[in-house]
Order: C-alpha cells, then structure tokens, then sequence
C-alpha cells in the first residue's frame, strides 16, 4: 500500500510541476488537459477562479509567469484512493505564496480539483 501511495504522491507531484511549467501555463489547451472540469481555486489575491475563468486568462496571457517559479518544501498525501493533497512554497518575483492542492485521479489521468494559494513571508 505504501508503494502504491508513493506513487501517486510522486504523479501528483508531477503534474503539478507540469502545470507549474511557464510554456504549459502559456497553452490553454494543456493548461486544460490538467485541470478538472470542476476546478476551483481561491488565489493569494482571494479571488475565486474556476477552469472556465483559468483557462480565459491563460488564454490572454495575464496568468502566466514570465520566468519559472521556485518551488520548495513540496510534500504530499494521499487522502484516498486516486485523491491526493500536496502543499509547497512558490517564490516568484520576491513574493513567497504557501500553496495547496488537491488532485484526482480520472480516466484522462491526474486532474487539479483544487488550488489555494496564500501569500506569505
């Protein structure tokens, strides 16, 4: 079980670094293969955003970082079959958000069901 828990901690992982890639971010159509029909995050800014609004301002570029992010301290757990929570810091810029995400595991592969940044020190 611990095994199979790793594994998809590690996948989880993945493609959240995936989506985390600048030239990803900067594709609205692979942008959309990684996020869940029923996506919803609340960003730093503390507004709530879901696929459909995502995916318009990907579309239009404003989302999407410059440079890569400096991701640190990530770390998982699996909260039941095929679901995954991830935590980690981003630095960008000189602004430092603490980070959570929940993944799930569908037929198409690991999809973001949730995102929650929060600004921090």
């Amino acid at each position: 079980m611990a095994d199979e828990s790793e594994r998809a901690v590690q996948a989880a992982v993945a493609t959240e670094m995936r989506l985390l890639d600048p030239d990803v971010r900067a594709s609205p159509s692979l942008v959309c293969e990684l996020l869940d029909p029923e996506f919803l995050e609340i960003g730093a800014s503390g507004r709530r955003w879901d696929a459909t609004s995502i995916l318009a301002v990907t579309s239009d570029g404003s989302v999407v970082p410059d440079a890569p992010v400096k991701v640190s301290e990530m770390s998982g757990a699996v909260l039941a079959p095929g679901i995954v929570h991830l935590t980690y810091f981003v630095d960008h810029s000189g602004r430092r958000t603490w980070r959570s995400s929940v993944w799930r595991l569908t037929e198409a592969g690991w999809r973001m069901y949730f995102h929650q940044g929060t600004l921090t020190s």
